[in-house]
């Protein structure tokens, strides 16, 4: 409780609302854009962990564990309104999820070893790159159709790896991937919920065992899993996530994919800031 007596009430109410905010545009754009809002949470509780003094060498550990933490709940509301509306395939699903559960264990396993600055650097550089991708490729194609074998499973392999890294449901880099082979934008995002799910279960729950014996946590934490952000943030997705999906089949094809890169950009731009 030290690091709360620093501050005045209005100012730790004024971190709640940050919080119940952020939670509102998290669930926004899990049901827009399939990315169950790790992409919004990850950041702003990095900077508002850096208002509060909590350690470099655990802030970004916190912030990618309870992100993954509040998509397990996000994605199962996203990924049921995409799946009453028909934008979420099944079969593809099946057919990655071992793949991806490889990946995210990949990445649970270096997440207990690697610096919170090289963290912060793997969100804002794939952040950045998947951006660009997005905004000033959207035609380009690499065939019709996602390949099967091998190159199918790397595929699964580095979005569950890489997204437990960087505190995401996997939407960030599941919908440009699936773009990039012509898939139905829609039916991209739609199963990228559903995908968030499948990583942020076993996600959290080693950032949470990672963290049990680290110090210098934020108060209420449970290893690298804050208790009080997720009780803040969770409530207002789950209540924002079905009109965010609604919002994402009655938007042109086009402006979905515009969005999308136009959010991924303003996040890079936000770690990089905290970075350097």
């Amino acid at each position: 409780m030290e690091i709360l007596d620093q501050y005045s009430l209005s100012w730790l109410l004024g971190l709640m609302a940050a919080l119940l905010v952020t939670g509102a545009v998290a669930g926004v754009l899990a049901g827009l854009l399939g990315v169950g809002g790790g992409i919004v949470i990850v950041p702003v509780l990095y900077h508002l962990f850096t208002l509060l003094g909590i350690d470099e060498s655990v802030k970004m550990h916190v912030a990618v564990g309870t992100s993954l933490a509040t998509i397990v709940p996000t994605s199962i509301m996203a990924a049921r309104s995409h799946a009453k509306r028909g934008g979420l395939d099944k079969e593809l699903l099946y057919s990655l999820g071992p793949a991806l559960l490889f990946g995210v264990l990949i990445g649970s396993l270096l997440s207990g070893y690697l610096r919170g600055t090289t963290l912060t650097a793997i969100f804002a550089v794939i952040a950045l790159l998947v951006a660009l991708n997005m905004a000033f490729k959207p035609s380009k194609r690499f065939r019709e159709g996602l390949p099967g074998g091998p190159f199918k499973a790397a595929i699964g392999t580095v979005i569950g790896g890489f997204s437990t890294l960087m505190g995401i449901g996997g939407g960030t880099l599941t919908v440009p991937i699936l773009n990039a082979f012509n898939y139905p934008i829609h039916r991209a995002v739609g199963t990228a919920s559903a995908i968030g799910l499948l990583i942020s279960i076993p996600g959290a729950i080693a950032f949470l065992l990672h963290g049990l014996q680290a110090t210098g946590l934020p108060p209420g934490s449970l290893g690298y899993v804050n208790l009080l952000g997720f009780a803040l943030i969770v409530p207002m997705t789950l209540a924002m996530a079905p009109y965010g999906a609604r919002l994402a089949h009655a938007i042109n094809a086009d402006r979905l994919r515009q969005v999308f890169a136009l959010f991924l950009f303003l996040t890079a731009l936000r770690m990089f800031y905290g970075l350097f």
